[in-house]
């Protein structure tokens, strides 16, 4: 629906910018189109990360947000370029601009890019894919309205370098707004920690677990923008020396298992991988360095509960 409004609407923009003379609606036209193939990428990219995980993708093709949500941001970017230009130009050499066809074609803009920020609003609160999307389309409903006030001012005032004025500005919108979002998105490519996880209090809190004496390692990524992963070595107290064998293996399923529910439940990070690492023997201290940590070609074994 998104994608069919905001189509319509960029044939209605084009056609009178055209005929008015108007770099604001043939900026937002732009703009406007930029905003249909993000929503296009962002609709494939939420079918693609349905996809189940093959020998070749063995997360899925989750990911294919991540890299929508970086790719929408670049090409804001360069349209914003190409607006800024174009308005630098018509400061020097103006235009004719009819101010209350400007006017009308951009009121129906606030209600078709409100309409559609409106539609896209429940994904956006944890979703960055989502969330770009329902920013622009916001962003392009307050920039319609700065696009009416400007055909207002031309047929008050009659001076046509307010068209161009209000280009510039409407484009330092844009970078302000799509800034985060490619900021946020650059960092979940790289594979940073997602934001609002503080790796710090994972750690702490991974530590708090009865019966983990240390933890280190922990290595937190994206798998897309809505899922995350996450792999560290749990270094597990001494049971007592009176559990056999299957008591201990209970007890450390009992750890992994309540490590997993609080990655979870506290931090919404559903890939977890556990790796167990054995105190260090402190008969050996005398003679030799003691570290929780394993030596770095020693063999590991995973645990995922």
């Amino acid at each position: 629906m998104s994608i069919a409004l905001n189509s319509a609407y960029i044939i209605g923009e084009v056609t009178w910018g055209l005929w008015a003379h108007s770099l604001s609606l043939l900026a937002d036209a732009g703009h406007n189109l930029s905003d249909v193939l993000g929503l296009g990428a962002a609709w494939l990219a939420q079918s693609l990360a349905k996809r189940a995980p093959s020998q070749q993708f063995t997360y899925g093709l989750k990911r294919a947000t991540i890299l929508t949500a970086l790719g929408n941001a670049i090409i804001l970017l360069l349209v914003t370029g190409g607006i800024i230009w174009e308005a630098i130009l018509l400061l020097f050499h103006p235009e004719n601009v009819h101010g209350q066809t400007v006017s009308i074609v951009a009121f129906i803009g606030i209600l078709v890019n409100g309409g559609t920020a409106l539609l896209l609003m429940r994904g956006a609160h944890h979703d960055l894919n989502m969330r770009g999307a329902f920013l622009h389309m916001a962003s392009d409903a307050l920039m319609a309205l700065s696009v009416v006030i400007a055909g207002g001012l031309i047929m008050l005032t009659g001076y046509t370098i307010i068209d161009p004025l209000v280009s510039l500005a409407v484009s330092a919108i844009i970078i302000w707004s799509t800034w985060s979002l490619l900021h946020q998105s650059l960092g979940l490519a790289l594979d940073g920690v997602p934001a609002g996880t503080d790796i710090a209090e994972v750690s702490q809190a991974l530590r708090n677990i009865p019966g983990v004496a240390d933890s280190h390692h922990l290595h937190i990524w994206p798998v897309s923008t809505t899922e995350t992963a996450l792999t560290v070595h749990l270094v597990l107290s001494p049971f007592p020396t009176t559990y056999s064998l299957t008591e201990g293996a209970k007890a450390t399923q009992k750890i992994l298992t309540e490590a997993q529910r609080l990655l979870q439940e506290r931090f919404s990070i559903a890939h977890p991988t556990f790796q167990i690492d054995p105190l260090p023997d402190t008969s050996l201290c005398a003679t030799e360095s003691c570290s929780s940590s394993p030596e770095p070609d020693a063999p590991h074994t995973h645990a995922h509960p």
